[in-house]
């Protein structure tokens, strides 16, 4: 062991030793800030004033400092009702997509002998992965269906998740069977087991899931563009998309008269660029709390045993 001891610290202490340490450091620091500094440099552009913005005089570091986007969006009420349709959205369509995925998720991770119909149900969920409907016979049925301009266009068409309901199930898989048998022995049903052993067990793999879930509703934009006839009731990106494609048009008439004339205050440019700041911000807040069970989360079932 003291040899062991001997040569590790030799390795630490080495030239090479040294060099990688510092390359690394310098490379992750390389990529961390190039993750970080869109963002940076979206946060000066909305603190600037309008000549230094529109001149293109702005990186990272507010020019001209001013909060009059802010100002000017905080007595605008189109921006709010679009970001509470979108917390609405990720609220009931993370609880609803979970929900099914876990009911998935458990009974297809059974053998053939506990769920007799599980090869039948297996293909007909994998078959969806790979065929679709298309835009056209999905924008029908979902007009047939009655739900077209309200949340639930914007929710039950993408429910189910295949792939997620996949992942959970291989780690459902890993769980072992000998907390079951117990547990079957006590009397519990299979809602029992699946609530209180094989959920609590699974909260990487569902944390994981839970992310992508939310980041996939949160980030949607295409479905509130197709389903919604209202702008007054697209959620967030669709709204902020609105504006970055067609500033000069859909953006005023999603304005009122008052919004407009204050505007006149501020940079058209600085206020979209606080409104994508600011649609950005839930989200990025939210990412650290999940992020320690997503390295964890994501190898599921790579390694057994």
């Amino acid at each position: 062991m003291a040899a062991k001891a001997k040569i590790n610290n030799k390795i630490k202490s080495s030239v090479s030793r040294k060099i990688f340490v510092v390359g690394n450091a310098f490379l992750l620091a390389l990529i961390t800030f190039l993750c970080i500094s869109p963002l940076l440099h979206l946060f000066a552009v909305s603190l600037s004033s309008n000549h230094y913005a529109l001149a293109g005089m702005v990186s990272f570091w507010p020019r001209g400092f001013t909060t009059s986007a802010y100002a000017f969006l905080s007595g605008q009420s189109a921006f709010f009702d679009a970001f509470f349709i979108s917390i609405q959205r990720v609220v009931i369509g993370s609880s609803i997509s979970m929900t099914l995925v876990i009911l998935i998720a458990y009974p297809l991770s059974k053998e053939v002998e506990v769920f007799r119909a599980r090869t039948a149900y297996a293909w007909f969920f994998a078959v969806t992965m790979f065929f679709g409907g298309g835009l056209i016979p999905t924008f029908f049925v979902i007009s047939r269906v009655g739900i077209i301009n309200s949340i639930w266009a914007l929710v039950l068409p993408g429910a189910v998740n295949v792939w997620n309901a996949v992942m959970l199930l291989n780690f459902f898989r890993g769980v072992p069977k000998e907390l079951e048998e117990a547990a079957r022995i006590d009397g519990a049903s299979h809602v029992t087991t699946m609530i209180r052993i094989y959920l609590p067990l699974s909260l990487p793999a569902i944390a994981t899931i839970l992310l992508f879930t939310v980041v996939g509703h949160w980030n949607a934009w295409f479905d509130g563009l197709i389903y919604m006839t209202n702008p007054a009731n697209y959620p967030l990106q669709t709204y902020l998309a609105t504006l970055v494609m067609e500033a000069d048009t859909t953006a005023r008439n999603l304005m009122s008269v008052e919004d407009i004339l204050r505007l006149q205050d501020v940079s058209d440019l600085t206020v979209r660029i606080a409104q994508i700041f600011l649609g950005a911000l839930p989200i990025m807040a939210v990412y650290p709390f999940l992020q320690r069970f997503f390295i964890k989360g994501i190898v599921i079932g790579s390694v057994k045993g």
